[in-house]
């Protein structure tokens, strides 16, 4: 789909309408079915938002996607966040979409064809594996997880914990250190992509937020990696450069995660306007003529 910058109205009245009259109705399955359970009708939805042209905005169209700039797809964010299961039906859901960036930007020609196509086809998921039990998650040089050379390869030992969407991923891409004796510690790390069937991956546990352990992609596991042993081709960018190119990752997704989060605070104040409205507590009397209201 060819975009151009005056289409941008027309694509959010179109997003919306999808939204409530496709996805909104598969909330309720969400509460009483977990993910898995839902594939099927996750699928269906899916391939018509492919069939609309709507798939990944966040893309360029040589991938299939909108070619939005991060403005535009703040305004897109705003409207998918309006629903829980927004932004994975259009393909463009944490992490897989900063996965899917730092791929563009620092994949090899094998990486992109491997790890990042069918993850734009939306054939897989990811995770992002960086913060650690042992340290403070708001400090991003302080962790232990280490990859060392060995021969053609790198070992991998850690422990990582809240890794969104690790359950059913294909792989995680992990923030490892490579390089300790470095001055700078900002250069003393590596992104090394771990597939998950990688001998001495391990999911821990799925940690429960709010109670809820979630399934699936609705799921912040606690991951164990104990001698997994990946090529060093799985490097991803310069090794050193794991702490920049992270940042390259985070700083968008802040971003996509506030105007989420607005979409459905928007929505949320909606309901309750017109909850005040229809909830009758006298005759002739509504809740929204009451003065606390």
């Amino acid at each position: 789909m060819q975009y151009h910058a005056d289409q941008l109205p027309a694509i959010l009245e179109q997003i919306k309408d999808f939204i409530e009259k496709e996805i909104y109705p598969l909330e309720t399955l969400l509460l009483k079915k977990d993910f898995h359970s839902l594939m099927p009708e996750l699928d269906e939805k899916r391939q018509r938002v492919k069939a609309l042209g709507l798939w990944a905005p966040h893309l360029p169209a040589s991938l299939g996607g909108l070619g939005l700039s991060l403005a535009e797809f703040a305004r897109v964010s705003e409207m998918l966040g309006r629903s829980p299961l927004g932004h994975y039906v259009f393909n463009c859901q944490a992490p897989d979409i900063g996965n899917m960036e730092i791929l563009m930007t620092h994949g090899s020609d094998i990486q992109k064809k491997r790890f990042l196509l069918p993850l734009v086809k939306g054939e897989i998921r990811s995770c992002f594996a960086m913060t650690e039990p042992e340290h403070a998650g708001s400090n991003p040089v302080r962790m232990s997880t280490s990859a060392v050379k060995h021969e053609e390869n790198y070992l991998i030992n850690g422990h990582k914990w809240f890794v969104t969407a690790a359950e059913g991923a294909y792989y995680a891409i992990v923030m490892a250190q490579t390089n300790p004796d470095a001055d700078n510690p900002h250069q003393q790390f590596s992104l090394i992509i771990v597939p998950t069937n990688t001998l001495g991956y391990r999911i821990v546990r799925n940690i429960p937020v709010m109670g809820d352990e979630g399934a699936e992609y609705f799921t912040h596991c606690e991951i164990s990696l104990e001698n997994c042993k990946v090529p060093q081709s799985n490097l991803l960018g310069e090794e050193g450069g794991g702490f920049a190119i992270a940042q390259e990752r985070l700083g968008p997704g802040r971003i996509h995660h506030c105007m989420r989060w607005i979409g459905i605070c928007e929505r949320a104040f909606e309901m309750m306007c017109e909850r005040a409205l229809s909830r009758e507590i006298a005759p002739g009397k509504n809740l929204a003529g009451q003065q606390t209201i």
